[in-house]
């Protein structure tokens, strides 16, 4: 497997990332299935891993120390999140310098590790100063805890306004950001993947097989399949949806010209996603055993010029065909904040 570089930062890491969302309550609660996923991740040569505080309300985190437990850490690059909710306490969440320091030593505890190589703010929270955030997260890093700090599904603006502050600040700088990207939620390709390019930011992106739809189990005229993930955010399956109903058809198209191409179409989003320029490494979620070995294969899988013009025929460049998959909505377009 060949590795890249993470921004600039000069740490190695595999084209494709382990993410462990699906680990726990929230997919496969079977722990010991868990380890042995992500064991084989790693003995296929993926070093990078990703996971949240808010996964299962900790349950991810925690089966992923166990796995990395007897000597597998060292070998790892272990990233995780702060910024959910993690109980019913109104402090028990978001970014200020109160939960974070209080929230990565439970992260800590639970991955059963000394320190964070990768520490990101898993969305933005514009009630909290973004000076408020990189002062905590600064102290982390010079205090050992954490190794480097990145932002996940930030806009483009956030991203500068983080690195100014940094700057002016002192404080230390988001080396990477985790965004939605994939063939169907294309959108990031606009402004904030030029955008890390130009600060020399690392981008892992999530959901590049598009939350199941680009597995080849969406097609025009099949049953739709059922998933607890549609069941927890349905406006982004529900078929009455235009936006959604789009994506089926372009879903089906694509999974013919993966044919057409000799790929399964796994293999082609998930090509797609780690062709771009600006990106490091592509989050896959595997919940079985069946999902990781379906996606391994995608790493040595290079695209043609011509096969991309013929994806973005299908979805245009910078596009998101469901507004709603983009991770994140502008509380400055909400009802309220546009009353005169």
């Amino acid at each position: 497997m060949d590795y890249r570089t993470l921004g600039g930062t000069g740490v190695k890491v595999s084209p494709l990332c382990l993410g462990a969302m699906m680990f726990g309550a929230w997919g496969n609660t079977d722990h010991d299935e868990s380890i042995a996923i992500i064991h084989r991740a790693l003995d296929a040569g993926i070093n990078f891993i990703d996971t949240a505080d808010v996964y299962s309300r900790g349950e991810s985190e925690e089966i992923v120390g166990k796995a990395l437990s007897g000597g597998r850490r060292e070998h790892v690059v272990l990233a995780t999140k702060v910024h959910g909710t993690m109980g019913d306490d109104p402090n028990e969440f978001g970014n200020s310098r109160r939960w974070i320091v209080r929230e990565v030593d439970n992260s800590l505890r639970r991955l059963k590790t000394d320190w964070i190589d990768l520490y990101q703010i898993h969305r933005p929270e514009l009630d909290t100063d973004i000076d408020e955030t990189l002062g905590a997260l600064s102290d982390l890093v010079h205090a050992g805890k954490v190794r480097y700090i990145g932002s996940s599904t930030f806009p483009a603006a956030r991203i500068v306004e983080a690195q100014w502050v940094a700057e002016r600040r002192d404080r230390e700088r988001f080396v990477c950001e985790q965004p939605p990207y994939s063939i169907l939620v294309r959108e990031v390709e606009k402004d904030v993947l030029p955008t890390c390019e130009r600060y020399r930011m690392g981008v892992i992106p999530w959901s590049p097989l598009a939350g199941g739809w680009l597995t080849g189990r969406f097609r025009l005229g099949a049953e739709v399949p059922t998933s607890r993930r549609a069941e927890r955010i349905p406006d982004r399956y529900d078929l009455s949806l235009p936006g959604n109903q789009r994506k089926l058809e372009a879903a089906d198209a694509l999974a013919k010209l993966a044919e057409e191409a000799g790929m399964t179409l796994i293999e082609m989003a998930l090509a797609f996603v780690i062709r771009h320029p600006a990106v490091t490494a592509a989050i896959i979620g595997p919940r079985t055993m069946e999902h990781l070995e379906s996606q391994l294969s995608a790493a040595d899988v290079t695209l043609s010029d011509e096969l991309l013009d013929r994806i973005d025929e299908i979805v245009p460049p910078g596009t998101n065909l469901n507004p709603g998959d983009g991770g994140w909505q502008n509380p400055a377009l909400a009802p309220g904040a546009r009353r005169r």
